[in-house]
């Protein structure tokens, strides 16, 4: 396991018990390396969305739970906020809360000179995901080949 995946999990494991105590949802942990510094970056949910409050209240918490424990190397930014609008799908339990939604999807390599795609999730497994494009076509695709899929908003 890669450093980055060892903070990222301990990070979660410290949140975890945050989350349940607030009633709040962890979408995600991320620990990455932008413009020359590191960030370790939450992000929270609840039902009728997050609140810079709320931010504030776990980060705070994390905040001290991170300095007792240590683990963490180098120095970093630590950032607490909501995953917004174009939230990505990255979880069993995103695709699930998402069957019926529509989705932009995007593949690492060109699929019929195409990278992008958007369509109504239609399904998911462990190995791939179905979305249905216009024409009621349905399109597969192996999970592995997406570099990323997010709910689809407009504006």
């Amino acid at each position: 396991m890669s450093k980055r995946e060892t903070y990222e999990q301990k990070t979660e494991a410290l949140l975890l018990p945050l989350m349940e105590r607030h009633q709040f949802e962890l979408v995600d942990v991320e620990y990455v390396k932008e413009g020359g510094s590191w960030y370790l970056r939450a992000y929270i949910d609840k039902p009728g969305g997050i609140t810079v409050d709320d931010c504030e209240v776990i980060s705070r918490a994390l905040s001290d739970l991170l300095d007792e424990q240590d683990f963490i190397d180098e120095s970093y930014i630590l950032e607490v906020s909501s995953p917004g609008l174009g939230r990505p799908l990255k979880k069993d339990k995103d695709f699930a809360r998402s069957i019926g939604e529509e989705v932009e999807l995007r593949t690492f390599r060109a699929i019929d000179h195409q990278k992008e795609f958007t369509g109504i999730l239609k399904g998911y497994d462990r190995e791939k995901v179905m979305i249905e494009i216009e024409n009621e076509k349905t399109l597969e695709f192996a999970r592995a080949d997406i570099a990323l899929i997010r709910l689809a908003f407009d504006f």
